[in-house]
């Protein structure tokens, strides 16, 4: 049977350009992009973890403890604003020389930023310049990982079976919690271990410890095959050599602008509980640092499952519905989860963060991977995907800890945030349902025809 909400997504990829990958290849691409992808976010969600509990102390001292906080997320959302530059230029030349090659350099930037914020300064030794270079450090970080997200999961997805490429996309979606799971776990071990002087030294270990990730990382990425998508396009003679923002603004628009729309609600809460709710239940006296982290670990490692397994449900019934029902019961359990966050019990904290992660985030964002990729044609995939998760990004995860910031206040409580993220999922749940038709005016004539990845098993 044919799931009739792929019907107009995307063209179907060639047969035989996805019965070429080995099952030697397929796990060897899956394993690499998963790690790769989990040392990517260890070190960018490490720097999101920081932003709230460490460097209001260290880089903004001097002033009232609510403008340094928001200072603070402001050097944060400044990475957010360089991922889609990242993901235009490195999803142009990985559309034009390869997948593989932009991962590698993706991952050594990474790595490089994040052992130069471990021993970087602060405001204490060199003033207003500490700031200034943790921003830019920040900038760095965004334009590596712009380029990152997409090049490890459409690596992941295109090595996939074509019954099964919504898991396929996700395994590499699914390092993204895994990596937030080692730098929040070895943020909590850290801050355990160094007690009072963890605010003088101990915070710079987990990002210093970033040298042994990537080294490890890197060697993975050197054993992976080329995507065969890929190669099959080049072999063709359909590699694209102009502009990739020309391409998506004559031919992808319509994409562009459905599906930035319809991750930004999903990635506004994956943003809003790494980096918001740790220090606000920390504030509230409910827990200790130490414990908030474990509660966020813990719930980032179920959220590893819980990824592939709402993709799988999208292989099954198709994206559009998965995703659209996704949204609609997001909107209705951010109100228990918020009641949850506000209970003052420790236990009942520690669930809101497992409905917040494993449930609310990844119903909607579990078929993302192939959501976005269903939408452009091989030739033109890394630069669509990058583009529009990133931009997606930037409305989504990057605002969250500033409307947060903003919109949490002593008389209102949470009750305007959760009104403001009921907001977001009803705009992503309905760009989701009108990318049904998102390939028709492309002009490609396999826009109008059944997916692949929209058959049955």
């Amino acid at each position: 049977m044919i799931n009739d909400d792929l019907r107009s997504t995307a063209p179907a990829a060639p047969p035989a350009a996805l019965a070429t990958s080995t099952p030697t290849e397929r796990r060897r691409a899956q394993a690499s992009s998963f790690l790769g992808s989990a040392v990517e976010y260890y070190d960018f969600l490490l720097y999101a973890a920081a932003a709230g509990l460490v460097f209001p102390e260290l880089f903004f001292t001097g002033m009232d403890q609510g403008v340094a906080i928001l200072l603070s997320y402001l050097t944060l959302f400044t990475g957010y604003i360089s991922r889609p530059i990242g993901g235009l230029l490195f999803g142009h030349f990985g559309d034009k020389i390869g997948r593989k090659r932009m991962l590698f350099i993706t991952l050594m930037v990474m790595g490089l930023v994040s052992i130069a914020i471990g021993l970087m300064p602060t405001a204490g030794s060199i003033g207003i310049a500490a700031p200034i270079l943790l921003a830019l450090m920040r900038l760095l970080q965004g334009f590596a990982v712009g380029g990152e997200w997409a090049g490890a999961m459409l690596m992941s997805m295109e090595h996939s079976k074509s019954e099964s490429r919504g898991i396929g996309a996700s395994i590499a979606m699914a390092g993204a919690p895994f990596g937030a799971v080692l730098a929040t776990l070895v943020l909590a071990l850290t801050s355990s271990a160094t007690g009072d002087a963890f605010l003088e030294w101990g915070w710079r270990v987990p990002f210093l410890l970033s040298a042994v990730v990537v080294a490890v990382g890197l060697y993975l990425r050197t054993r992976v095959s080329e995507s065969p998508e890929f190669e099959a396009a080049r072999e063709r003679g359909e590699v694209h050599t102009g502009l990739p923002v020309a391409i998506l603004v004559t031919k992808y628009r319509r994409a562009v602008l459905l599906g930035t729309l319809g991750v930004m609600a999903p990635l506004f809460i994956q943003s809003l509980l790494a980096v918001f709710m740790v220090p606000y239940v920390v504030e509230a006296g409910v827990v200790t640092r130490e414990t908030a982290l474990y509660m966020l670990t813990l719930s980032n490692f179920v959220h590893v499952f819980a990824i592939p397994f709402f993709a799988w449900v999208s292989d099954r019934v198709g994206r559009r519905r998965t995703m659209v029902a996704g949204a609609i019961f997001s909107a209705v359990a951010i109100w228990p989860m918020f009641a949850l966050f506000d209970s003052g019990s420790p236990v009942l904290v520690a669930i809101a963060f497992l409905v917040g992660n494993p449930l609310i985030q990844a119903s909607m964002f579990g078929p993302v991977g192939a959501y976005l990729s269903e939408m452009f044609e091989p030739t033109a995939r890394y630069s669509g995907v990058s583009a529009t998760y990133q931009l997606g990004s930037l409305l989504g995860a990057g605002l969250a800890p500033l409307v947060a910031q903003e919109l949490v206040t002593a008389d209102a409580g949470t009750r305007d945030l959760g009104l403001y993220i009921v907001a977001a999922y009803v705009v992503s749940g309905l760009a989701v349902w009108f990318s049904r038709n998102a390939g028709e005016r492309r002009g490609d004539p396999a826009a109008t025809q059944p997916a692949r990845t929209a058959v049955d098993a």
